[in-house]
């Protein structure tokens, strides 16, 4: 590591999206929905249809669920399913979930070089832990704020300045890394740069979603964070 790294990236703060960009959760998160569909007599999703839905919350994911099978979700009966839901993913949290190929090394080079990581992610934060902890990912991160821990959930602002300031940071030295619009949107309206990955989950094209850098594995983050933090 050189000088100029050093002084680069100390202090500054790297913040993460957790599913889709650290983490490919879709096959738990599927396969939990999955189950709850089976314990109301209704066909499970294959995993490659529900792909998409990951990210937009437990509720669009059963919406889903039901109306594949030709039915709508009231919202009384969204309440107990939601519930249950998480009760069933947690159970699974980490049985087929696993960081994304090139991740960790990525995360430990920015560590090393003095970065701040904080995971900013619209899941709730009990759940997004408990992942990290099976996962032996959670040491790495200043901490992990999730939506509950936030002012507003992502594509607001603060909920990324918010992740910034509690992992020590200030916006004018940090980066967003993420999947989504909404990882793109609240970073550069809350100015801060984005990076995204394209293995995530969206309906949006990665590379038309705006953002300041697309890198394609994780072992193009730390030249990509490099260059930002240079540029800024």
């Amino acid at each position: 590591m050189s000088a100029a790294d050093q002084n680069l990236f100390d202090g500054a703060v790297i913040a993460f999206d957790l599913d889709g960009t650290l983490v490919e959760t879709a096959p738990d998160l599927v396969g939990a929905l999955n189950t709850v569909l089976a314990e109301q007599a209704l066909p499970g999703l294959p995993l490659a249809s529900a792909r998409s839905l990951v990210g937009h919350g437990a509720r669009a994911l059963l919406v889903r669920g039901f109306e594949v099978a030709g039915l709508t979700l009231t919202d009384e009966a969204a309440i107990g399913l939601v519930a249950r839901f998480i009760e069933v993913y947690h159970d699974r949290i980490a049985e087929e979930s696993r960081p994304y190929e090139g991740c960790l090394q990525a995360l430990d080079l920015l560590r090393g070089h003095g970065a701040r990581l904080v995971v900013c992610t619209n899941k709730l934060t009990w759940l997004s832990t408990a992942l990290l902890d099976r996962l032996g990912m959670s040491d790495r991160f200043e901490a992990i704020i999730g939506a509950d821990a936030a002012p507003a959930p992502k594509p607001d602002p603060r909920h990324v300045l918010h992740a910034i300031q509690v992992a020590g940071g200030t916006p004018d030295r940090a980066i967003m890394v993420g999947d989504s619009i909404n990882d793109v949107a609240s970073a550069q309206s809350a100015g801060v740069p984005a990076i995204v990955v394209p293995f995530g989950y969206t309906d949006i094209p990665a590379a038309d979603l705006g953002a300041e850098r697309l890198i394609h594995h994780y072992d193009q983050l730390v030249d990509a964070a490099r260059d930002l933090l240079g540029r800024r």
